[in-house]
């Protein structure tokens, strides 16, 4: 046993002096292994072996002359570990040589973070809610930030845990507030999340309710520095049912040092129980000017130079998301080697020239197919996505209805010189028909050339729809067209068929009706005719005469009361009777005040029931206006004006007299039997009021 121990210290002695250190020393290393008997505690047995583990010496810590650096204690070595920092674990190994450390990038998105409230943009309301409550001291225990992706739903959060645990390094204890002007005690430890008392959790790969069961155990316990507790739950709505469940009785009646921030994207998927313990606050998207503006800025403060046209298009593919837009200029930088361009946005992007798409939006309104097939094809070939081409061109037609119809529309600071000038002109000149069925012909499109195994193909035959649809009239043009042919037809010449500008000549988008018509004829032809002429035999021929109308005709409204209880339909009777304040009858045309508890179908009842009664269109509004009384208010004057005169009769007050107690209960006015066999024939409506001095009959 000594001459082991003597070897022992032979070989001890013979190493590096700051490795005898580290045996002999206070923080070597020393490890047994115990006899197979485990008897007694270490060093108990004498059958129990020591052996003893050095950290081999490094070498690369010395200073001149391979002597350790004087700059440090036991030449440059760890004492807790007791190893050399950047030295290898073998002995003999050469040393890595030294490097700069370079400082890893950080994206736009993370360098340009807001740290404070005052950073946040697009968010006035929420802050401004905030600060309220902090100088109110009305907190409460949670909030619900809820919002698009990168409007700043976790930045919120930690900036809310930062203010509820602000405190200056020197000064008095002012409380929570949204006014940060300098770093405070807890500041830069919140912002890098690693404060003790501000504790994240995403709650997308920790759904369990064992995590949250992790946070109801935890909240009891006082901060340890801070002045709240502040959990920061990002991605809630990923919680699974108990987790949700779990937190219920927490989060209502939580601990006054506890407080909770929830943000998620998804807030229909958040159960209400768990909303009605929150303050929600909706995050907007950033408007346009404004997030143009913050890219502009940043584009400032990195030294990059960028197009105002660029910038544009990033926050339109940005669609208000801030991080979107930082995200799109950092590529947007790397892409132009330091410069933004709007060409290079639209190649990064595959988006098509703004220009080029009113160029193509005027061809097909136009109906100029050859010209917008040819336009479609250059973008293709120039890079640009048919689907995004079609895209960029329904959003061109929404904003040329917005130009028509939004005052202050051409403000939007998002737009290109050619759209907002351009597109002021196409405003003044289509009409909203015309938009509307491009928006909707280029809205069905869309998934078409998506799904489609070929999507110029599919892009080019929506572009022909569009430009062919270009002059097509809507149904009530095409029924007054129709009716102005037939009346042309009886000994006018007919009028020719008129175009998108309002001339007689077919643009390329009529051609669709050109090859539907019948061989051109010598007189020119409508283009829509009652009835096809097949040859020139048939167009010499003298037309009969167009037939009169099947329907009566109703001159005054008691026709049309008179009618409805003719066709039998009791129930419009008695509503047009009782319910109709006539303001203005014309053939074809009425217009009258509903009055109280009337069925508000009644107009779209009246006017399909005259539609079948007339075979002509007629239509029906409603109107503010008095109007006249109703027909049954008519009827109730009418039959308390005949009963006052029938009792003034001297006759009848004879009768009253001789019998008391009797009442008129009836008036009936006795019309010659010519004139009501007449009527009955003309099927006219109720007669007229008889003159003051008539017989009566009375029932007693």
């Amino acid at each position: 046993m000594a001459g082991r121990v003597e070897r022992g210290n032979l070989l001890v002695s013979r190493l590096h002096p700051a490795a005898r250190a580290v045996i002999y020393g206070a923080g070597g290393w020393r490890g047994t292994f115990h006899s197979p008997t485990g008897s007694g505690p270490e060093g108990s047995s004498p059958n129990e072996t020591e052996r003893v583990f050095v950290q081999p010496p490094t070498f690369a810590a010395r200073g001149p002359g391979g002597q350790p650096s004087p700059k440090s204690p036991n030449g440059g070595m760890d004492e807790t570990h007791g190893t050399f920092p950047d030295e290898p674990g073998l002995p003999g190994m050469p040393a890595a040589a030294s490097a700069p450390a370079a400082t890893p990038y950080r994206v736009l998105a993370r360098k340009y973070r807001p740290q404070t409230f005052d950073d946040l943009i697009g968010q006035g309301a929420m802050v401004r809610t905030l600060a309220n409550a902090f100088s109110a001291n009305r907190i409460p225990q949670a909030w619900m930030l809820t919002g698009v992706r990168g409007v700043g739903k976790t930045t919120t959060a930690r900036i809310l845990a930062r203010g509820l645990n602000y405190l200056r390094t020197a000064g008095s204890d002012s409380g929570p507030t949204v006014s940060m002007p300098e770093l405070g005690v807890h500041c830069q430890a919140i912002m890098e999340s690693r404060h003790m008392d501000v504790l994240e959790m995403d709650a997308a790969s920790h759904t369990g309710i064992d995590d949250v069961r992790g946070i109801i155990d935890g909240i009891r316990y006082a901060p340890v520095s801070a002045r709240y507790k502040v959990y920061i739950v990002d991605e809630v709505h990923m919680l699974s049912e108990k987790a949700f469940n779990a937190f219920l009785k927490t989060l209502e009646e939580p601990p006054p040092h506890a407080k909770f921030v929830f943000a998620t994207t998804e807030i229909r998927k958040v159960p209400v129980t768990i909303l009605s313990r929150c303050q929600r606050f909706d995050l907007r998207r950033v408007e346009a000017d404004v997030l143009s503006a913050h890219l502009k800025k940043i584009c400032a403060a990195e030294g990059v130079e960028a197009e105002d046209e660029a910038l544009a298009a990033v926050t339109r593919a940005a669609e208000g998301s801030v991080r979107d837009a930082l995200s799109l200029l950092d590529q947007a930088i790397a892409h132009g080697a330091g410069a933004v361009t709007a060409a290079g946005v639209r190649d990064m992007l595959g988006l098509a020239d703004r220009s080029r798409i009113v160029d193509l939006f005027e061809a097909a309104m136009r109906g100029d197919v050859p010209a917008a097939f040819a336009e479609i094809r250059a973008q293709y070939d120039a890079g640009a996505d048919p689907a995004v081409v079609l895209s960029d061109l329904a959003g061109f037609t929404h904003l040329v209805t917005r130009l028509k119809l939004v005052p202050g529309a051409e403000a939007d600071p998002t737009l290109s010189e050619a759209e907002r000038v351009r597109g002021a002109q196409f405003a003044g000149r289509l009409p909203v028909r015309a938009l509307s069925r491009a928006w909707q012909i280029l809205l069905k499109a869309l998934p078409e050339v998506q799904a489609a195994p070929r999507p110029l193909a599919a892009a080019e035959m929506a572009i022909v729809r569009l430009a062919y649809a270009a002059d097509l009239p809507t149904p009530d043009e095409a029924l007054r067209q129709l009716r102005a042919d037939v009346a042309a037809s009886d000994g006018g010449a007919p009028r020719p068929s008129l175009g998108r500008d309002g001339g007689g000549t077919a643009s390329h988008g009529s051609a669709a009706l050109q090859m539907m018509q019948p061989a051109p004829q010598p007189s020119p032809r409508p283009a829509l005719a009652a009835v096809p002429v097949t040859s020139a035999a048939t167009e010499a021929a003298p037309r009969p005469a167009p037939a009169a109308p099947a329907g009566p005709r109703l001159g005054r409204f008691e026709d049309v009361v008179a009618q409805a209880e003719a066709a039998r339909d009791i129930a419009l009777k008695v509503a047009l009777e009782r319910d109709v304040h006539l303001v203005r009858f014309e053939e074809g045309r009425i217009e009258f005040r509903l009055a109280p508890g009337g069925r508000q179908s009644l107009p779209t009842d009246l006017a399909r029931a005259l539609d079948a009664w007339t075979g002509r269109r007629w239509l029906v509004a409603l109107s503010k206006e008095e109007g006249a009384p109703t027909l049954a208010e008519n009827s109730r004057a009418a039959e308390q004006t005949r009963h006052q005169n029938a009792a003034a009769h001297p006759l009848v007050r004879e009768v009253l007299s001789r019998f008391p107690g009797a009442q008129i209960v009836d008036v009936r006015d006795k019309a010659p039997e010519g004139d009501a066999a007449e009527a009955a024939a003309d099927g006219a409506g109720p007669a007229a009021p008889p003159p003051e001095e008539a017989d009566e009959d009375d029932d007693a």
